[in-house]
């Protein structure tokens, strides 16, 4: 039979016990603060006026007005007023401007998700959950920028009650536009 070497062990002292086990605590917490640091940061939803009405869905159609800027403060992007629309068709919709919700960038839609109809929020979109690297062309907003929307949530609707919407202000545009073209043409026998 072979022989085995043996090593004798010497027990620990109690004190470098101590330091191999602050040493491992020490490594574990770097090592997780790097990984924080890292890690892209989250969506930010604040709250500035509380809405009291419903919450959107995914597959909602939000009225709303907002402001886009980046992180130096430059505004990118600004809703309309909705001053613009003639009186017949204002008196009609809800104030803001439509967005599906499944038509916006991510971070937006999810940041809508946590609002109510009636509020104000400031949603704080990270470049990974808006543009990343690719933003449209033409845009002023750069590569991997972080963006910033203060949003007015005025109305939500279904896509079924917005299509609805949509078909009545069809209707009175239709209804305006023969009546002036009516206005313009002489009566017969003149």
């Amino acid at each position: 039979m072979a022989e085995v070497t043996r090593v004798p062990l010497q027990p620990i002292s109690k004190g470098s016990l101590t330091k191999l086990w602050v040493g491992i605590v020490l490594a574990v917490l770097l090592a997780a603060g790097i990984a924080w640091a890292a890690a892209p940061k989250g969506l930010s939803v604040t709250t500035l006026t509380e809405g009291e009405g419903p919450a959107p869905t995914a597959d909602s159609v939000v009225f709303v007005e907002y402001v886009g800027t980046l992180p130096d403060g430059t505004e990118f992007d600004r809703s309309p007023p909705s001053a613009n629309l003639p009186p017949f068709i204002a008196d009609e919709i809800p104030q803001g401007i439509p967005m599906q919700l499944q038509g916006v960038v991510e971070g937006f839609r999810d940041g809508m998700l946590q609002t109510r109809e009636g509020g104000t929020y400031r949603l704080e979109v990270p470049a990974e959950l808006a543009y990343g690297d690719s933003p449209p062309p033409g845009s002023p907003i750069p590569a991997n920028a972080d963006l910033t929307f203060e949003v007015t949530v005025h109305e939500i609707l279904t896509e079924q009650e917005f299509e609805q919407l949509s078909q009545r202000v069809q209707m009175l545009m239709m209804q305006q536009q023969m009546q002036q073209q009516g206005a313009e043409m002489p009566a017969p026998g003149q």
